[in-house]
């Protein structure tokens, strides 16, 4: 079983204690170790990460305590890899239903509640995908991100 690192819970300080609580409770069902990398953000943050292409609105959620980014990690390494993510999904999926909150995830856009949902987390992505794809439009993957809806 995992736990958060003091740097994590420092990261989720000002964060909706629902969502707090939502992570807390993640890591203990992960199959994935994972920590949190973002929770609180100010303005200038938020402007610097949209000028680099990093975030693709000033409206975030990370901006009100709504929303997280958090990192995989395997043999206490950072990993982007996606099929991670999608692990750490299912997790706050779990997390969700226990605490009954309501979680959008930055790899399926249309998906306004994780907890809702009877398809995995990488079928959720799939079909993210699929939606934008019919649509012409590329679909933008942030895999880290969870936020409350």
């Amino acid at each position: 079983m995992f736990k958060l690192s003091q740097r994590s819970f420092q990261r989720l300080a000002g964060v909706d204690e629902a969502l707090q609580e939502t992570v807390k409770l993640a890591i203990q069902k992960s199959k994935i170790d994972f920590g949190v990398i973002c929770g609180m953000r100010n303005l200038k943050e938020q402007e610097a990460l949209v000028a680099k292409g990093a975030s693709k609105t000033m409206k975030s959620k990370h901006l009100e305590g709504k929303a997280v980014d958090l990192m995989a990690y395997i043999d206490g390494r950072a990993s982007w890899e996606l099929n991670l993510y999608d692990e750490i999904a299912d997790a706050m999926k779990e997390a969700s239903k226990e605490t009954e909150v309501d979680l959008r995830w930055g790899a399926c856009w249309t998906t306004n509640s994780l907890r809702e949902s009877d398809l995995s987390c990488d079928a959720l992505m799939m079909q993210y995908v699929d939606i934008r794809r019919s649509q012409g439009r590329r679909p933008f993957i942030d895999a880290p991100h969870f936020e409350l809806t």
